[in-house]
């Protein structure tokens, strides 16, 4: 049985890590070596791209972390759920879901992003 309350925390884990080493071994431990990472702002496939487009986030906001918000539903390969960005202890002002589909291994191949809830630009 897949335990995608695990994966999502892992998946988090890995847009949370603290140095662009330990994300790029999270990347590879979680993620299919070919997977396709899509949301409103990017389209990247691949290790490399993926961990290069969580270190711009990481850049973009340094004190940030993200976490779930909600339940993590999942069946046949596939995952959702909710998550928030913000300050440790504060209101998130960002927010989104995302839905993830795994490979035979059980490593996310696929991400699908939807942001719900971004300040606005100024």
């Amino acid at each position: 049985m897949t335990d995608y309350q695990r994966i999502a925390a892992d998946y988090l884990n890995a847009w949370n890590a603290p140095d662009d080493a330990s994300c790029e071994e999270r990347v590879r431990a979680l993620f299919s070596e070919s997977v396709s990472y899509v949301d409103p702002l990017v389209d990247v496939q691949g290790h490399d791209e993926l961990a290069a487009t969580i270190g711009a986030v990481r850049s973009q906001f340094p004190d940030f972390a993200f976490r779930l918000s909600g339940q993590v539903d999942g069946h046949h390969r596939q995952l959702r759920f909710a998550w928030e960005l913000g300050p440790t202890g504060a209101p998130a002002p960002v927010a989104g879901f995302d839905v993830a589909v795994l490979d035979d291994d059980g490593r996310i191949q696929q991400v699908r992003g939807f942001l719900d809830r971004v300040p606005a630009q100024g």
